[in-house]
């Protein structure tokens, strides 16, 4: 018995050296996932703050959540200097400060060596405005094909896919269901929530209350990323058209006091505000509101290039 003791205790230990892993820790944990927020901004141009974008990285794996201006420079900015693959990209609605990074995302990570389809997933609309992207860049296109550059057509394609609430993508541990929003008169907007083989994020999307479905959808999920303005500021604008602005912002957006009310509902362990409609208030205003909401737990105000 006692030469059977020595000969475990050898064999365990000659195991060790190989790099063997212990019974207890054969089971190999998951990939830790990191939401990069590569834009955060208005349809005001801030150079600081550059259009909706936000990317989630689970290990060599990349998913993108809508394309605001300059995302592939925001992808450099973010530690990916020459992206040209991306495993799906979402998009939550066609609004141009959403999707104005479309035709880049499109071309440039073809140029910088795409060779398989990009992956895209819209509202309805969503082929329409592919296929108009495309077209309008032809005699680019004809000109990299048969020029000194010899890219090939085959490799600029998009496989853009129009979706209904539901999941939307199922592959390799990862899942995303979409589910619709309410904002202005959009007939088609959505969130999206992830599930990770990590954790849960929930990304709102624009989209004003009452917000039922999205309330379903995220309730508990990890991380709820939602857009906001300060509701003490939202007056009328001297502008034309700016006395219409008070009801607009009603349709389209979330206050801060209602997404306090609404993250207490759903209790995400951490709420990061994103796209967020300042009005001049300040963070001390963003977040009374959202406690005035009733949400206790963990809130922070994203910047871009924030990781989380």
């Amino acid at each position: 018995m006692i030469a059977g003791r020595i000969l475990r205790v050898v064999a365990a230990v000659v195991l060790a050296a190989c790099g063997a892993p212990a019974a207890e820790s054969q089971t190999a944990r998951p990939e830790t996932s990191r939401i990069i927020m590569l834009g955060t901004g208005m349809p005001v141009p801030d150079a600081n703050a550059w259009g909706p974008a936000t990317a989630i990285a689970m290990g060599d794996r990349l998913f993108l959540i809508d394309a605001g201006a300059g995302v592939t420079r925001r992808f450099a900015a973010a530690g990916y200097p020459r992206i040209s693959k991306i495993d799906a990209t979402f998009i939550t609605h066609l609004h141009s400060d959403h999707t104005l990074g479309y035709p880049d995302l499109i071309f440039t990570t073809w140029i910088m060596g795409r060779r398989d389809p990009l992956m895209v997933f819209g509202p309805p609309g969503l082929r329409r405005m592919t296929d108009r992207i495309l077209d309008a860049w032809r005699e680019d296109v004809e000109v990299r094909v048969h020029g000194l550059e010899h890219e090939t057509r085959a490799s600029l394609a998009v496989n853009a896919r129009e979706v209904r609430p539901g999941v939307v993508y199922s592959r390799d541990g990862v899942r995303v269901t979409a589910f619709k929003v309410r904002h202005t008169a959009w007939k088609n907007a959505f969130g999206y929530r992830f599930d990770l083989p990590d954790r849960s994020i929930t990304i709102s999307g624009d989209t004003a209350p009452p917000s039922d479905d999205l309330i379903a959808a995220a309730k508990g999920t990890d991380v709820l990323i939602h857009g906001v303005y300060i509701e003490s500021r939202l007056t009328p604008e001297k502008r034309p058209g700016g006395e219409d602005w008070p009801a607009y912002m009603h349709a389209a957006h979330t206050s801060n006091v209602e997404l306090g009310r609404l993250a207490a509902r759903v209790q995400p362990k951490l709420l990061i505000l994103n796209h967020v409609i300042r009005m001049g208030g300040t963070d001390d205003e963003l977040i009374e509101g959202i406690r005035a909401g009733g949400y206790t737990g963990r809130v922070v105000i994203a910047r871009d290039l924030d990781v989380f």
